[in-house]
């Protein structure tokens, strides 16, 4: 039996729980309560009338990707729907999406689902961002006969091998993908050898995308109470860089006793557990979501709420970006380049290889592997203003230099735009 066959088969088969499952996972956080229907089909909001795009980005990452392709959808006066399927990627977006585009949930890969969503919301043209593929979605589009189109499509070499294990299945599906836009020659290459018919290489769209909003009111109440002191963050980090950068924290300390450290980690449901570590090895702690702005004398400021990223990056020059030393792949570093951090990573930054590599070639960043190191590049650059500012500025024209991906990626979807046109007629 055909591979695709077998897990229609099972999603229908495990339908019957699915409210169940959502249920329990609205009570670990991971899901909105109040619009749980969304992720079985049920929509949320009416459909707008006229031509409507619909753009998909998994997460948080994924579909503030998206944005700039938002914005030039609207400027044609054509609708946009958005969806995701996290409650932190919906939190950002209901502050970011303009007016004349919504969100919803993506309901689960389940064919009643799938098939109640497509009735109510009839996209013209269907956009998903990076890797984002499931089977029974992609299928029911195309039997609508659907424009489907992959933006700033990335796939891993160790994704495509894995999809090269079901090479049938594999074939069928990106066979049913209209056009692939990727970030890069590499991917590119991977998705054509897992059978996809059409792909070009457009950039990537995150060098597009405006740097995280804050307001002027916001950002000067938060300087003002971290003051004169010296301030580097940790953003987006995961399980062990916490305490990597507490331990480098405490290294530094002698040398710069009113340090201020701030860590975003990638979770915020973890900030209370990261400000008990810190707690534990003897130093002052700050919570932001039970203290509110970090008072004098605190030491490790742990930033454990959803949407702020934009705040911390303006209140520092120089920020350590996670996932690259306890944890493989890296995050993105475009936003703290775009406003000008100097910028400190881990070794295991393959997710986003081009990029760290064209920062590194600019000396905007540069790499540590352990508290010790980053301790140590820390003091040099907290120690030398000019030199950090100069790192900031480096970053910042490589990303401006690296733009463009959306204008490419519009130019490659023209011809659908224009047939959705003459069908509304």
């Amino acid at each position: 039996m055909p591979v695709l066959t077998i897990y229609r088969l099972l999603t229908i088969g495990l339908t019957p729980l699915a409210g169940a499952a959502l249920g329990w996972r609205a009570k670990q956080g991971k899901e909105d309560p109040e619009r749980i229907g969304e992720r079985m089909g049920a929509p949320g909001l009416a459909r707008p009338a006229g031509r409507l795009v619909w753009l998909h980005g998994a997460s948080l990452g994924e579909s503030l990707a998206l944005l700039p392709l938002v914005e030039r959808f609207i400027q044609r006066g054509v609708e946009v729907l958005v969806t995701t399927g996290t409650v932190s990627s919906a939190k950002v977006l209901r502050a970011r999406l303009p007016a004349g585009a919504v969100h919803q949930f993506l309901p689960l890969d389940a064919p009643q689902f799938v098939e109640r969503f497509l009735e109510h919301w009839r996209p013209d043209i269907v956009l998903f961002a990076e890797s984002e593929l499931w089977p029974n979605m992609i299928r029911a589009i195309h039997a609508r006969r659907l424009p489907l189109v992959l933006v700033n499509a990335t796939i891993s070499r160790r994704s495509a091998a894995r999809w090269r294990r079901l090479p049938g299945g594999a074939r069928t599906l990106f066979g049913e993908i209209d056009l692939c836009l990727a970030q890069n020659a590499e991917s590119a290459a991977r998705y054509l050898g897992l059978g996809a018919p059409r792909v070009r290489v457009c950039g990537n769209l995150k060098f597009d995308v405006p740097p995280p909003p804050v307001g002027a009111g916001r950002l000067a109440e938060f300087n003002g109470a971290v003051g004169p002191r010296p301030v580097w963050a940790a953003i987006s980090t995961h399980a062990g860089e916490e305490e990597i950068a507490i331990d480098a924290h405490l290294s530094l300390s002698s040398e710069v006793p009113s340090l201020l450290t701030i860590i975003v980690p990638r979770k915020p449901e973890r900030g209370a557990e990261i400000a008990a570590l810190a707690s534990a090895k003897g130093l002052a702690v700050g919570l932001r979501s039970r203290d509110g702005e970090p008072r004098r004398g605190v030491q490790i400021y742990v930033a454990d709420t959803v949407g702020e990223l934009g705040l911390f990056l303006r209140a520092v020059s120089v920020v350590f970006t996670g996932k690259s030393l306890t944890a493989e792949g890296g995050h993105n570093p475009i936003e703290p380049a775009k406003l000008g951090c100097a910028i400190l990573h881990g070794p295991h930054v393959e997710n986003f290889a081009d990029i760290y590599g064209e920062l590194a070639a600019a000396r905007a960043a540069a790499r540590v592997s352990d508290a010790e190191s980053l301790a140590r590049a820390l003091q040099f650059l907290l120690s030398d203003p000019s030199r950090m500012r100069k790192m900031g500025r480096a970053g910042a024209e490589v990303v401006r230099k690296l733009g463009g991906a959306s204008q490419s990626i519009m130019a490659a979807i023209e011809p659908y735009l224009a047939q959705s046109a003459l069908e509304q007629k």
